[in-house]
């Protein structure tokens, strides 16, 4: 199972950044797939989730501001987050976990750094 990240970077205070993840070697039309960030000096944190009934959950700081999706063709999941905030300046982390086998990857983690 491998989960490949791309996305991320310098961005201003207002400004928008779309990370991707890229799963393989699992099913991801059976997988549930969650992004997390984890701020210096602090754990990692779930900052939304879509399950392979593509449901969405969200933490609260992250509703209205984030939306995570999937393409279960091109076996690709997203992270769109608009209105960046230097609070949310973290290395976010990919996560893949397929129902019934579970096997699970994590990606290899994107810096995000917001500006004021």
């Amino acid at each position: 199972v491998q989960v490949v990240q791309s996305g991320g970077g310098l961005v201003q205070t207002g400004g928008s950044l779309r990370l991707s993840c890229a799963i393989s070697g699992i099913n991801i039309a059976l997988s549930d797939v969650s992004w997390y960030a984890q701020a210096p000096g602090n754990q990692r944190e779930r900052i939304a989730r879509i399950d392979y009934g593509a449901i969405k959950e969200y933490a609260d700081f992250a509703k209205g501001r984030f939306t995570i999706s999937r393409d279960n063709i091109e076996r690709v999941a997203y992270l769109q987050m608009d209105n960046l905030q230097p609070d949310d300046t973290a290395v976010y982390y990919c996560h893949a976990v397929q129902h019934f086998t579970g096997e699970e990857a994590w990606g290899q983690g994107t810096q995000v750094t917001v500006t004021s």
